[in-house]
């Protein structure tokens, strides 16, 4: 089977030849595209050097599934051409919540992959990823009504040039020298900024927005959620403190346990100094780690938990690559 990797020279696209490295897919060829400006570059894959093709005349028709991870204005050229030819597998935020397009995390809601009728499949915003992970088995088990979430975000979720920027303000603020943003609306480093994305008229940003819609797609359209996003000097992994509102009774055991049958799933919840997982911990991981579960006392059938995933695995390449597997193991090829 051939695939190709639209933005293949990008933070997400490195990230999702790194998981397609690492996973035992049955792939013939694959094709990496991205602007002119990067073709004919190259960039190693098992050992062969391949050269990047310009986007502009890439041929769809050779790849079997694309993944498109070079965002929305791109996929909004692009993406429609390619699922002429091919299942396209969109990370950016273009097609999430078209009707016609299903949007999905494999252990959550992969069911919906039968019902493919553009050829396209959305990959959700990495927020919502790491969080219906947990939520998806808890929600199974108690009925989930209400969510209330506070991220706190990596600058990777923006890109190269924010990462780049984190680090050159960490220098500057050190030596006590001007900072002016580029890629931020105030100054990243030491400092945290409650805003991601557009501002909306009822005063949400679109991230969260995102969050809430999202996870009504994926999950429950019954469930309600508010979001507040927050970026913060972390260069990757995106962490979430969230309070859930059960319609049953629950033990906090009962919880545990449901959360390690999960696939994807940790649980690190010990009561104890560093008995908890951090960004830090969670970068490079497949896994989302789920920290300090305990009761909300006050209010009856509600507990608090801290996720934390890494934003370019599980919110992005690697969820993009396991879809990918559900389609070859179950044969669902689209229209």
């Amino acid at each position: 089977m051939n695939i190709a990797i639209v933005g293949a020279t990008g933070n997400v696209g490195r990230k999702v030849l790194e998981v397609l490295e690492r996973k035992n897919l049955p792939i013939s060829e694959v094709y990496l595209v991205a602007s002119a400006r990067s073709a004919g570059s190259k960039i190693n894959f098992k050992g062969k050097d391949i050269e990047v093709e310009n986007l502009e005349t890439f041929d769809f028709s050779k790849a079997k599934i694309t993944f498109f991870a070079a965002g929305g204005k791109i996929s909004e050229a692009y993406a429609s051409k390619a699922a002429s030819h091919s299942i396209v597998i969109d990370n950016s935020s273009f097609y999430r919540m078209d009707p016609d397009v299903p949007l999905i995390v494999p252990q959550v809601n992969a069911d919906d992959l039968k019902n493919i009728k553009k050829n396209i499949i959305a990959n959700p915003n990495c927020s919502t990823a790491q969080l219906v992970l947990p939520l998806k088995p808890i929600h199974e088990l108690f009925k989930i009504k209400r969510v209330v979430v506070a991220t706190y975000q990596s600058v990777s979720g923006g890109g190269k040039a924010p990462m780049d920027e984190l680090v050159e303000q960490t220098k500057l603020a050190l030596e006590n020298k001007k900072i002016e943003s580029k890629n931020f609306t105030k100054q990243i480093s030491f400092n945290l900024i409650p805003h991601i994305d557009v501002f909306a008229d009822d005063g949400y940003t679109k991230e969260e927005l995102k969050m809430t819609n999202e996870t009504k797609k994926i999950l429950d359209q019954n469930i309600e959620l508010s979001a507040t996003c927050v970026r913060v000097p972390v260069l990757v992994s995106h962490s979430e403190a969230v309070n859930l509102e059960l319609e049953k009774e629950f033990t906090i055991d009962q919880i545990k346990e449901c959360l390690e049958k999960m696939e994807g799933c940790k649980v690190i919840d010990e009561r104890k100094d560093g008995g908890y997982s951090t960004p830090l911990e969670a970068t490079g991981k497949d896994e989302t780690f789920i920290s300090r579960i305990r009761e909300d006392k006050t209010k009856k059938n509600c507990l608090n938990m801290w996720i934390v995933s890494d934003n370019l695995l599980r919110g992005a390449a690697l969820n993009a690559v396991e879809i990918a597997e559900t389609l070859i193991k179950n044969n669902f090829y689209g229209k």
